[in-house]
């Protein structure tokens, strides 16, 4: 089975070669990078790992629009998504984190029956109270997140979408493929949620953005799990700030992104069954002198940037109010006390 991940990177270098290895492990057999305006090193890593037949990495085709949309409706035509089984769209910051079987996309995909898509829900990681980045696995840091079915005051969470060859796609989604509202009833597709069960039908037929509030979180999650680690260090938060979103344009990741997705109300470290084989496979990669220097370039890098972060006051000052944010969304805090109410 071929199964590909697609994704748009931009100055991530420093967390690369752990994105890849975890995924390797779970069964993912190609991957497609699109990577955009880097600085960092990212696209000379990403260059030298394709020339060992380890990725396959394109420059972004975006003009200054929407930089994922523009690739995915790029990748959709490319060898290797199409000879794939299944395509796994997702951002270097998310893990899935199958709880079946022996934890690979495999058993998830055997476990969810005969279906030809797999929505996964999120879950945000927070940052832990970590200020400094530190060159090791981020599954290994970062392991307390919102309570599972509630984040930021919402009962409907987002997701990302495995997709199986015979899906009737219209076009691919950042976060789920759509398909053609004239499909008839029977040549709908047969889309499970993360515990199995057959998507929220508002969810199934919508064709806008809103179709994140028809997705509700509760009870998704027996199969596996979306860990999103959005916020990581405050060092990484702060270069992830100055860079912008790799996904589109005018995007700010400011204090109300980082307090939103700072609530350490739950702890999750399932996840981390995963570090002795991730240790192993990293070394491996390591172990190829070129891709090593590449990797520390990208990571020395990173660092220099914060440093220079750190001589501009609007970004002092970001980090200041970074510091004692609240403990949780003040949206989150109000529904829990309505929700109280009602019990």
């Amino acid at each position: 089975m071929r199964i590909a991940a697609v994704t748009c990177v931009k100055n991530e270098g420093p967390f690369l070669l752990e994105w890849i290895a975890y995924h390797r492990l779970l069964g993912v057999s190609d991957f497609l990078f699109y990577s955009n305006d880097c600085s960092d090193g990212t696209d000379l890593l990403l260059t030298a790992l394709a020339k060992r037949g380890l990725v396959q990495h394109l420059p972004n085709p975006a003009e200054g629009r929407n930089y994922q949309m523009e690739a995915l409706k790029h990748a959709r035509h490319q060898p290797v998504v199409e000879g794939a089984d299944w395509v796994w769209i997702a951002d270097v910051d998310e893990f899935v984190n199958i709880h079946v079987g022996d934890h690979s996309f495999a058993a998830l995909i055997e476990a969810a029956g005969d279906v030809q898509a797999i929505s996964v829900t999120f879950q945000f990681f927070a940052n832990c109270g970590i200020q400094r980045f530190e060159d090791r696995p981020v599954i290994a840091q970062f392991d307390r997140s919102h309570t599972p079915d509630l984040w930021n005051g919402q009962t409907a969470i987002e997701v990302k979408t495995l997709v199986r060859k015979d899906f009737p796609l219209q076009y691919y989604g950042a976060h789920r493929p759509f398909f053609s509202s004239k499909l008839a009833k029977s040549e709908r597709p047969r889309w499970a949620d993360g515990s199995g069960r057959a998507v929220p039908h508002r969810f199934l037929m919508t064709s806008s953005q809103d179709w994140i509030r028809k997705f509700p979180a509760r009870g998704a999650r027996r199969l596996a799990t979306l860990n999103h680690y959005a916020l990581r260090s405050l060092d990484s938060y702060l270069v992830k700030n100055d860079r912008g979103d790799v996904n589109r344009e005018h995007r700010d990741f400011d204090l109300g992104y980082w307090q939103a997705r700072n609530d350490p109300a739950w702890q999750d470290r399932s996840i981390q069954r995963h570090l002795p084989a991730l240790t192993d496979a990293l070394a491996d990669l390591m172990a190829d002198p070129e891709i090593a220097r590449l990797h520390h370039l990208c990571v020395d890098r990173h660092r220099a940037r914060c440093a220079e972060l750190m001589q501009m006051p609007p970004y002092r000052s970001l980090r200041q109010s970074l510091l004692n944010p609240p403990a949780m969304p003040a949206a989150e805090c109000a529904l829990i006390k309505e929700l109280e109410a009602t019990t």
